[in-house]
């Protein structure tokens, strides 16, 4: 039983370095084609699935697996137990409230729902299975200044991200079509609002947790969101002549 710990230690050791060089991949990846969903959705990529469909199917597996192994500890630690809350937490809002919330939107092709249907099985069984059996945080972890800190930015993140994605969703009145300019929040400041928060809480996850496979998520999630972040402000420069020249892209002030 040992060995087989200390080879899946070993394992999601090699998974997180892999998450972390599928990060740099989809960066360079990024910088040539614009992911294809949503405004960028093209037939190319596969047949189309209704949007609400797809993110529902393929956030789950992460509340999935993250349930699983939380039901199958029952003397989970405390930090493991309170980390892991944070996961599943993020994942309830993902799977069982975010797809219900849509107005309208574009299907997914199929192709970019694939990725997302991977990505979610594969970063659900990293952190859960690293967290639930792998993690030797001690006891008195709670209290511990980076679990602190961690902790406050994981729901400061969430709550820009949650409250970005309802000003988005709130754009057009019923009946409209098309892009409008947001405004509110922070999106007075940058253009990926919603990537800015996202991007805050799984620093602030991996901050808590202080673990190699958080650390990796944390990256991956920089990387991808940073180029998203980039080509949302490319297209709102080139689609709207009134869009704020004050605006940067993903940091407020900064950049």
């Amino acid at each position: 039983m040992t060995e087989l710990l200390e080879d899946e230690a070993r394992l999601l050791d090699l998974l997180s370095l892999v998450m972390v060089l599928m990060g740099l991949l989809s960066f360079a990846f990024l910088r040539f084609i614009r992911m294809p969903y949503g405004r960028y959705a093209s037939s190319t990529f596969g047949p189309p699935i209704p949007v609400r469909l797809a993110w529902f199917i393929q956030e789950l597996p992460s509340l999935v697996v993250s349930f699983y192994y939380v039901s199958s500890q029952p003397e989970l630690p405390t930090p493991a137990l309170v980390l892991m809350g944070f996961f599943i937490c993020h994942y309830i809002q993902r799977t069982l409230i975010f797809p219900f919330l849509i107005r309208g939107g574009k299907p997914t092709p199929l192709a970019s729902f694939a990725l997302a249907f991977t990505f979610c099985c594969y970063n659900g069984y990293l952190q859960s299975s690293y967290l639930c059996k792998h993690a030797t945080l001690p006891s008195n972890w709670t209290h511990d200044p980076r679990f602190i800190a961690g902790s406050v930015l994981f729901f400061c993140g969430m709550f820009i991200n949650v409250y970005s994605d309802h000003i988005l969703r709130n754009l057009r009145k019923p009946g409209e079509t098309g892009y409008k300019i947001p405004h509110g929040g922070l999106f007075e400041y940058v253009s990926g609002a919603n990537f800015f928060g996202e991007i805050v809480e799984w620093s602030g996850f991996a901050v808590a947790g202080w673990s190699t496979p958080g650390a990796a998520f944390a990256i991956f999630t920089v990387l991808v969101l940073l180029s998203r972040a980039q080509q949302h402000h490319q297209w709102y420069l080139e689609k709207f002549d009134n869009y704020p020249k004050s605006r940067k892209i993903l940091v407020p002030f900064v950049y």
